[in-house]
């Protein structure tokens, strides 16, 4: 896939989008699902002129394969029967400077493009993290929201749009969060689903009238809101259906926590608890999981910040890793325990799976602090550093510091 950032040469920004005033945000899930099957059999009747109206779809890159699917059968020959625009986009890299790609810009789609150059997988494994269950959406903000608002904005450059969201009924918070952030110039938001009363049920029950189908919820499959959704029990049947998606997503939480213990999927849960090693389909996802730990590890630096700003609020945590070395997950764990021992350094080892951890620093109780371990994990994870971290490390680590002798 080549990375290649949007310019006025590229499809997409041409004549015909003069002609464009209207977007309608495609998820693949059942809810804009049900909007643009039920708005198709009428677009005028819906307020919709298909010559100027476009369909919008980010790809995150980890759309469960039931979505893709269902997509491919039922909602791509949709589109490309009535002709609509559908135009998919996706990220090139971490940093907005990175831009964009748009994957595909068509009215005869032939599918729904599963990922781009860089994906919320991409950008999670790279640092060894996982998404957050607390506060916003950030992740969908990241994979999504950026990428659509960077097209809207050459595209329209600030004439005005309506772009149609597909939250239901349930959603009225949404509708308002919406209003209330929106800041690009001459956008305006409609929310059909609300105004119609349909929610998530009706609209389900819509796609199964229409396509003979369930359509079940869209989400990343290493996405930490079922729990808080309290949809978690159907969101681990689907991980047994998929073990080999269990395990790719077993080994993300296991690389993070092996980097912060803290970072469990699922916010006072780990997926891994989760399974049950006498169950024959719980089981099969272990199985993955030890699949996937099989390859190269590395043994890994790590540093965190815990701030204050002046006025004694806590600023975001800043990190630093670093790989101090490569090799398999037994050897490492063993040299790390050596070295550990000796230095009188606690150290934690899981026999299982592998991971080795020593705590140089330990984490304190009270902001501001600085944290510091060893830890062995896969090696996916890159060099990082947050900036001005060694000018902040000096200033809050003052004198010599311990450091076992392995770099």
């Amino acid at each position: 896939m080549p990375r290649t950032t949007y310019t006025p040469s590229l499809p997409g920004l041409s004549a015909a989008d003069d002609d464009l005033d209207t977007i309608i945000n495609w998820g693949a899930g059942a809810d804009s699902s049900a909007y643009i099957a039920k708005m198709l059999t009428a677009p005028d009747a819906h307020g919709i002129d298909l010559d100027r109206t476009a369909v919008l779809y980010m790809a995150t890159g980890s759309e469960w394969p039931e979505t893709r699917l269902l997509a491919d059968e039922f909602m791509i020959p949709l589109l490309r029967e009535n002709g609509v625009r559908f135009v998919q986009l996706a990220r090139n890299g971490h940093l907005q400077a990175d831009g964009f790609t748009i994957l595909d810009d068509s009215r005869h789609p032939e599918q729904l493009i599963a990922r781009g150059p860089w994906t919320l997988w991409d950008d999670q494994e790279s640092v060894g993290t996982v998404p957050q269950v607390a506060g916003t959406r950030k992740c969908s903000l990241w994979a999504k929201g950026d990428v659509g608002d960077w097209w809207l904005k050459q595209v329209f450059g600030g004439r005005p749009l309506r772009q149609i969201m597909g939250f239901n009924a349930d959603e009225e918070g949404r509708r308002l969060g919406d209003q209330v952030t929106s800041k690009m110039p001459g956008r305006t938001g409609e929310f059909p689903l609300i105004d119609w009363g349909w929610n998530r049920q009706r609209c389900e029950a819509y796609l199964l009238e229409r396509f003979g189908v369930h359509w079940p919820k869209s989400y990343c499959t290493f996405c930490c809101f079922p729990a808080s959704m309290g949809s978690l029990p159907a969101h681990m049947e689907r991980m047994r259906s998929h073990p080999d998606i269990a395990g790719e997503v077993l080994r993300l939480e296991y690389t993070a926590m092996s980097l912060n213990p803290n970072a469990k999927l699922y916010g006072r849960k780990t997926l891994l608890e989760m399974f049950d090693p006498t169950q024959p389909r719980d089981r099969a996802c272990l199985k993955a999981l030890e699949r996937e730990l099989d390859m190269p590890w590395a043994l890994y630096h790590v540093r965190r910040l815990f701030l204050l700003t002046e006025d004694g609020r806590r600023r975001p945590v800043k990190r630093s890793t670093e790989r101090v070395d490569l090799g398999r997950p037994h050897q490492l764990a063993r040299r790390l325990i050596s070295i550990s021992e000796r230095h009188g350094v606690d150290v934690e080892h899981d026999p299982v799976y592998g991971r080795a951890r020593a705590w140089v620093r330990p984490r304190a109780k009270g902001w501001p602090m600085a944290e510091e371990l060893f830890a062995t994990a896969p090696a996916r994870v890159i060099d990082k550093q947050d900036q001005n971290f060694e000018q902040h490390w000096d200033a809050l680590v003052s004198g010599p510091t311990a450091q076992l002798p392995l770099l």
